[in-house]
Parts: structure tokens; sequence; C-alpha cells
């Protein structure tokens, strides 16, 4: 009887030790594939969301990206992934985390360097600011949250005159800017001037090559020869915090690629 019962306890024992890993991966396995969770460091998203809630992202819905070169390089590097087929992709108004992208004018990616900020333009969308509300050619309703809209309408201009947006020379501001498309891929823009500054940075990423401009002649060049359209490589979004006031985003730094998006936000834990 004796040795019947230590048998079995042996038996627990090892399936407890051999379950433990098992866990262990199915919860990385899920995170990588079905969801994952963050934390909110800044306001850029007050009052909607506050520093220190907790994020659940939904992978699903975009589909979940997955490293081919798991050697990151702390630095920055060229993002190396696949995204596997999503159910629906992101949709206006979506709150969404992703890859930081614009690095001090440059495209580049850095493992878990993550923002949460809301989709305000989808690939194929024009996208503008008027007297602090936004305005989307494809959507008729509310983006983001009309009172912090309507406290940057009542801004007086002389506060926020530093805040500009690009293209610098060409008066955009957070209050007033664009319209702005925001490439589709496959698409196929001509590029003047007031586009080449808009671009520049995804301009340069798809190309390989510095982007300049001439104002007065309207003229944009690509490592010195002129460039007059130019076909996307990939899609992109405009995303904006709702606290319009106090959030740095593609106002400022310009669009997020597609293969930067990690997922959808589905749950808010305070």
């Amino acid at each position: 009887m004796m040795k019947i019962r230590f048998t079995t306890f042996v038996k627990y024992l090892l399936a407890s030790f051999l379950s433990v890993p098992l866990l262990y991966g199915a919860w990385l396995l899920a995170r990588m594939l079905v969801f994952d969770y963050f934390t909110i460091p800044t306001e850029s998203m007050y009052p909607t969301l506050k520093p220190g809630d907790k994020v659940i992202v939904n992978k699903l819905k975009m589909g979940a990206r997955i490293y081919t070169d798991l050697n990151f390089n702390l630095e920055g590097q060229e993002l190396k992934a696949f995204r596997m087929k999503g159910y629906s992709g992101v949709k206006h108004n979506d709150i969404v985390v992703f890859n930081e992208a614009n690095h001090w004018g440059k495209l580049f990616f850095r493992i878990n360097n993550v923002f949460c900020k809301r989709c305000i333009a989808l690939p194929g969308d024009s996208i503008s600011a008027v007297n602090g509300h936004y305005q989307n050619n494809n959507y008729d309703e509310m983006l983001g949250l009309e009172e912090e809209q309507t406290r940057l309408e009542n801004m007086p201009d002389s506060i926020i005159q530093g805040f500009w947006v690009p293209p610098y020379v060409n008066g955009w501001n957070i209050k007033n800017f664009g319209p702005m498309y925001i490439p589709r891929k496959d698409d196929v823009v001509n590029i003047n001037a007031l586009e080449a500054s808009v671009y520049k940075v995804i301009l340069e990423w798809e190309l390989g090559k510095e982007i300049t401009w001439d104002w007065e002649k309207n003229e944009s060049y690509a490592n010195g020869k002129r460039i007059t359209q130019h076909r996307f490589q990939h899609n992109y979004y405009f995303m904006a915090g709702d606290n319009v006031l106090n959030s740095c985003d593609s106002r400022y730094w310009g669009v997020v690629p597609e293969e930067y998006i990690v997922g959808v936000v589905t749950h808010i834990l305070n």
C-alpha cells in the first residue's frame, strides 16, 4: 500500500513539474498570437486612459505579428516580421498600440518601444483639423473626444503658435492643418514640395534616398534627382491622442506603417 502511494506521489510530482513550463509556454504563445497587455505611462490619451491604467490588446483583429528575426538591436533596426490574417483590421476611433516608428526623422523599429493612441484616419483617408476639430473625408462621426477638441478650439492662437506640424513653413498647426492624404499601399501620389515635406520620413524609408524640396519651384527631389510621383509600398495610419493639447502623435511625427501596429485595445483596467 505504501509503495502504491509513493508511486502515485512521484507521478503527481512529475506532472506538477511538467505542467509549469507547459502552462508558461501556453501563456507566452497566447501573448504572441492572441493578446497582450500594456501599462499607460502618460496623459496623452486622458481622460480616456490615465497614467497607470493597463490595457488589454487584441492581436487577432489585425492579425498577430510574427518576428522572423529575434536578434533585436536595442538601438533600432529594420522590422523583420510577417502578419497572420486578421478578422477585421483597425477601424476609425479604435484605440491602438503600435511601435514608435519615427525616431529623430528616421523610420526604424525598436522592440517594446510602444505608443497607445486613437486611430483618426485609415489608409486612403484624407485628414484635416478645422478650428481644433478633426475632419475625415471618409468618416462622418466624431473622431476622438469632442470636449477636448473644443478646448483646443477655444485656446488663443498666441498660445499655440509654436505647435507647428509638417509642413512647417505652410503654417499648419495643431488647430488647423490639412487636408493630408494617408497613403494606401499601391496608391500613386503626385509628389510636389508639400507632399515631400509631409511624407519625407516614409519616402526616405521606402526609397532609401534623401528627400528634399524647393517651395518656390514646387518641386521635390530624391538624392537630388527630381521626382513627380511615388507608388506607396505600405499602408499607413494617422494616430492621435485624445488629449489634443498634450499628445505627441501623428500631427508631429507623421503616419504609422501598418507593420508597426501591435493590436487594438479591447479592455481597460483602471
